[in-house]
């Protein structure tokens, strides 16, 4: 696993790697935006920690830069800047998590971790799996009806998926809001039922009457394969 920092602080950069690094990780430094996506630009990580007050383009610069690219490379976003606008354009823009400075080196670990098990399913042993007329891919995060791609976000993926593992079981909306994205504090479960109305109209034949994604009333939802799956 190979992490990209971007951070100007030459001595948070230093901590954050020598702890990573004990920990297995492989880590790259970048000292300012334009070095840091040159890096991206160059090369493949796992993981993205980004600073927003970075020098040359700031952080938020590079998050929508990247994923303009189509760079789905998960970005934890590590910054002094904690007001709740802040974090919102950030998580708008397509960032997977955010942690306010001072933060602790464990609970970035355990972000790290979390971040690392949704974005690469396939390196637990998941291979593609087939309910209905759809295929799920999770080596290259990709979802087909009837061989042909269906364009699904990475977060409406992170849920398709999240709803497969479970087997059949109920997630409640608390359940899929930590699987999914990690954190609490900027997600309502208004925003899980968004999504799975927009994943239902993108997978199923008549989003109004569901088969695979099913609402189980005052629980949360779970996913039915269907007949032979």
């Amino acid at each position: 696993m190979t992490i990209l920092i971007i951070e100007d602080d030459a001595d948070l950069g230093f901590g954050l790697r020598n702890n990573l690094e004990i920990e297995g990780y492989a880590v790259e430094i970048a000292v300012d935006g334009p070095s840091g996506l040159t890096a991206l630009g160059d090369r493949r990580f796992d993981l993205v920690m980004l600073d927003l007050m970075i020098p040359g383009i700031d952080g938020l610069r590079v998050l929508r830069t990247m994923r303009d690219r189509g760079d789905r490379t998960p970005v934890l976003i590590l910054t002094a800047r904690g007001q709740e606008e802040d974090k919102v354009r950030a998580l708008k823009l397509g960032a997977d998590d955010y942690v306010t400075k001072p933060f602790g080196v464990l609970e970035v670990l355990a972000r790290i971790e979390a971040l690392l098990r949704r974005s690469n399913p396939a390196r637990a042993g998941a291979t593609p799996t087939r309910f209905g007329a759809l295929e799920v891919d999770p080596a290259i995060r990709q979802v087909r009806r009837e061989g042909v791609p269906v364009g699904v976000s990475p977060k409406e993926f992170d849920l398709l998926w999240a709803l497969l593992e479970a087997n059949g079981a109920v997630l409640s909306r608390q359940e899929l809001m930590q699987r999914v994205w990690g954190y609490e504090a900027t997600v309502l479960s208004r925003t899980v039922d968004t999504h799975m109305a927009q994943l239902r109209r993108k997978i199923e034949r008549d989003p109004a009457e569901p088969q695979h994604l099913l609402t189980v009333r005052k629980a949360g939802y779970r996913l039915e394969r269907g007949p032979g799956a």
